[in-house]
């Protein structure tokens, strides 16, 4: 690998993100490729930035990526499908050749006709919650193991949420939370089982930040308001960079002796998990 002192130290990596198209994905993409790495940028819907009223650089979070100097590709399609999970790493390794890094980002608080509590939660929502944030990242984590194994070399960086790790005051968001507390369970069991073939899987845990989305959605949902920022001990909300950088660290050489860790990047929110 490239050295950890180098000016991109991520130069002749391929990293595969998904739910790369906007929000926190995006950033986490650009991070990648700012550092040197060829980007798969894998989403449900690749212009999803324009739903959100998310400013691109360029047409596509994959044109940024190539802006930049880099190589990349766009890759459509939904996660919870095995069959989607092996076009997408059928993609990757045939435009690059391989992956040492996978971000699995997919997912989020999506439900869609249900109350924010566990006991207003339908069946439907359930099924919508665990698909998107637990078995993609376990289908992208199984499609990408035997391409790591080959290789001897690899990071997998899942993500989990706060709520996964702490419960919110009054409870909302349980089953998201469930979902999410999964992939760190995951992420323990992969980095346990994938370690010895030189894989490291890791976990980044973020708070509320504020993306298009959940600034957009903040009046509805009573998310990013001063009293919550205010309840953090650094007095803020988080912004991608945030996330970013926690990536950054989980990718490059720097954490070459970290795995089945769950760092969180919440503003101090986890001191008071309950």
């Amino acid at each position: 690998m490239t050295g950890a002192h180098s000016p991109l130290p991520l130069q002749g990596q391929v990293a595969v993100v998904t739910g790369a198209a906007r929000g926190l994905g995006r950033a986490y993409a650009l991070r990648l490729a700012e550092l040197g790495a060829d980007i798969v940028v894998a989403d449900l819907n690749l212009s999803g930035a324009a739903d959100w009223g998310e400013d691109l650089t360029a047409a596509s979070v994959p044109e940024e990526v190539e802006a930049m100097g880099r190589r990349a590709i766009g890759v459509q399609g939904d996660l919870s499908k095995p069959e989607a999970v092996t076009a997408l790493f059928a993609q990757a390794t045939e435009a690059f050749g391989r992956v040492d890094i996978l971000v699995n980002n997919a997912g989020g608080a999506i439900a869609r006709d249900s109350g924010p509590l566990t006991t207003q939660t339908s069946q439907a929502d359930y099924d919508l919650l665990m698909d998107a944030n637990l078995r993609s990242c376990l289908l992208c984590c199984q499609a990408v193991a035997p391409i790591m194994t080959a290789q001897g070399s690899g990071s997998i960086i899942n993500v989990t949420s706060q709520t996964g790790v702490s419960t919110l005051p009054g409870g909302p968001l349980g089953v998201y939370g469930a979902a999410k507390a999964g992939v760190t369970v995951l992420t323990r069991a992969l980095a346990a089982e994938l370690g010895p073939h030189g894989i490291r899987v890791n976990a980044i845990s973020p708070g509320i930040i504020m993306t298009a989305r959940v600034a957009a959605q903040a009046a509805a949902r009573g998310l990013g308001t001063n009293s919550q920022a205010d309840s953090l001990p650094l007095r803020r909300l988080g912004r991608v960079e945030d996330c970013a950088g926690v990536v950054e660290f989980l990718a490059r050489d720097l954490s070459q002796y970290v795995t089945g860790q769950v760092i969180c990047a919440d503003g101090g929110a986890v001191l008071a998990a309950s």
